[in-house]
């Protein structure tokens, strides 16, 4: 730098350049206190979201598994009471699923979510708070439900990548859909709600799924907003009916 703007011969070129050594001497102190308090800010801004490869921004419903198939989706856990229990129900029927999760809850279990991750189910998106009126919301509220629960459970999970994003109730706007894809989410609906929230018995479960399966492969149940235990017995029946009805299970197509 000092040969850059200093003469090489005369007075006046020794004076330059010793007015330019002495500021790159002054630049090279300044900027190593500015090196590390930048340092020390970035280690206090939270981790950006991942970015993974853009994926179809479309809400998608169709398995990726060829022939009569189903996709068994989770939402609103983790909750250490009922996802150990469906988990445990998954394993032994051995069925995978997508874990549709709040970002909050994740952030609070994240042994329940390696869980998940090691068992080979999925991670899914489903913001922050759960707020089915968030298609009318600001973008810049769908972006922080969105962005900032994706990054709770990727944390969470170690790294693994969120797969998915479902609106809470299937607010779904077309900003949230392109949001989510190009941060690698799957827009991913559902086609059978088996009501499991709405406090019915476990038969008034069990006969919504059989009627409604009809509909496409995704079948919605809940690990977690309250008692699950209807759940839980209901996947103890309907998955090996499932099997016997000749579906085998997949994951939504990305």
């Amino acid at each position: 730098m000092a040969r850059g703007f200093g003469k090489e011969s005369g007075i006046i070129g020794v004076a330059a350049a010793a007015v330019v050594a002495l500021a790159a001497a002054g630049t090279l102190i300044f900027s190593g206190a500015g090196t590390d308090s930048s340092a020390a800010d970035a280690a206090k801004q939270p981790k950006k979201a991942s970015r993974a490869a853009p994926v179809d921004p479309s809400i998608v419903h169709a398995s990726d598994r060829p022939g009569r198939s189903l996709n068994i989706t989770i939402d609103d856990g983790p909750d250490p009471t009922w996802t150990p229990k469906v988990l445990e129900v998954l394993k032994k029927q051995n069925v995978k699923a997508v874990f549709c999760m709040i970002g909050p809850q994740a952030k609070a279990h994240p042994d329940l979510v390696k869980q998940v991750v090691a068992a080979g189910h999925k991670l899914c998106d489903h913001t922050l708070d759960h707020d089915t009126g968030m298609n009318h919301k600001s973008e810049s509220f769908q972006s922080r439900q969105i962005l900032d629960a994706q990054q709770m459970i990727e944390n969470a999970a170690g790294g693994a990548q969120v797969e998915y994003y479902r609106a809470p109730g299937g607010a779904f706007t077309p900003y949230s859909r392109k949001l989510a894809a190009d941060r690698g989410m799957r827009p991913l609906g559902w086609n059978v709600d088996s009501k499991d929230f709405e406090g019915g018995t476990v038969d008034m479960i069990d006969s919504t799924v059989r009627a409604e399966l009809s509909n496409g492969p995704t079948v919605l149940f809940h690990d977690g907003g309250g008692d699950r235990s209807r759940t839980v017995e209901s996947l103890e029946r309907l998955l090996p009916w499932m099997k016997q009805q000749g579906y085998g299970f997949g994951f939504p197509k990305r």
